[in-house]
């Protein structure tokens, strides 16, 4: 068994072109192959704001598969404790022996959930996009934008998050790592005006983003939403939108923000849409006009971690990286 650490697992995996080609491939997969995906197991912890999920896939073909634990607990900040951490498990898909112990905190978790974004932004947007609106300022609004700049001409970004403050540090990391201005943004609304390319990427509990500030032609990608109570986008966007694509359908009426358009009745319960694997495999329509408002509603999927856990240990075994153990 190879155990890796996150230091390790930063310095074999980092957000790339590569990276995203992996996720493409596995929701290639989940729209042609019989993908083996249970539902994501969930434990809420309340009164320490915290959440574990439980994610898998077994792809056809794929000689590993993965397993992973990730754990959120969101006043760990103020313990001086990161909010995410957790880990994956790659077994073989032939013995079910435990092959790689990927230690990542996260890590991983992170590099899949952007490069996720760009799949999204690469079928769904237009290709002449050049400026991109994140709400959000932590982590993933930074990788979501630096995902971005690798499908679309990103020329200029802008930074909304009700901390000022921390939209403002996160504009400067931003403008400085991808050498475009990033510029953070006080008012929701005009920052929604201002991007070709909207990613919402916050843990917030009441939409951030409304139907009236949107214009014709934007992609918005919707990826904070992974859980029942988390809702970014007013529903009303689902029900007006030309076009809905969900990472998985299952999954987005329960969880994503398709689930909040069904509860708000703007929705019908069995309503159908497509999958981003099936617009990837050329099976479903993806955008038809410039004019069309697209929303990727991403809840995250068990196939994207099988993918990336493998990508990782495949890299692993070039470098000669991590540590052999023997029980």
């Amino acid at each position: 068994m190879m155990i890796l650490t996150e230091a390790e697992l930063r310095k074999i995996v980092s957000l790339d072109l590569d990276a995203i080609e992996c996720v493409e491939n596995a929701f290639y997969a989940l729209a042609t192959k019989p993908v083996a995906m249970p539902p994501i197991l969930r434990l809420d912890i309340p009164e320490h704001r915290g959440e574990v999920d439980v994610k898998t896939a077994y792809v056809p073909g794929i000689d590993s598969f993965a397993i992973k634990i990730s754990p959120g607990f969101f006043d760990n900040p103020t313990l001086g404790l990161p909010s995410v951490n957790g880990m994956m498990v790659l077994l073989s898909s032939k013995t079910g022996l435990v092959e790689s112990l990927l230690l990542d905190n996260g890590y991983l978790t992170d590099i899949r959930t952007a490069a996720a974004g760009a799949v999204a932004a690469k079928h769904l947007s237009r290709e002449d996009s050049k400026t991109a609106t994140i709400f959000g300022a932590g982590v993933q609004a930074q990788l979501q934008l630096q995902a971005l700049t690798l499908v679309r001409p990103i020329e200029k970004a802008f930074i909304w998050a009700r901390d000022s403050a921390k939209a403002e540090q996160a504009a400067q990391i931003a403008s400085k790592k991808l050498g475009i201005p990033v510029t953070a943004i006080t008012d929701p609304q005009e920052a929604a005006r201002l991007g070709d390319v909207i990613v919402t990427t916050t843990p917030a509990a009441a939409p951030v983003l409304q139907f009236g500030w949107l214009s014709p032609g934007q992609h918005i990608t919707a990826m904070g939403s992974d859980a029942e109570h988390k809702n970014e986008l007013a529903p009303e966007i689902i029900s007006k939108a030309d076009l809905y694509i969900a990472d998985s359908l299952k999954q987005t009426r329960r969880l994503g923000e398709l689930h909040h358009a069904i509860e708000a009745g703007l929705i019908a319960t069995e309503a159908s849409y497509d999958e981003l694997g099936a617009v990837i495999a050329n099976s479903a329509k993806g955008r038809s006009a410039q004019s069309e408002i697209t929303i990727a509603d991403l809840t995250g999927t068990g196939v994207q971690d099988t993918a990336i856990a493998t990508l990782a240990r495949a890299r692993a075994v070039r470098a000669n990286a991590g540590t052999n153990f023997e029980s």
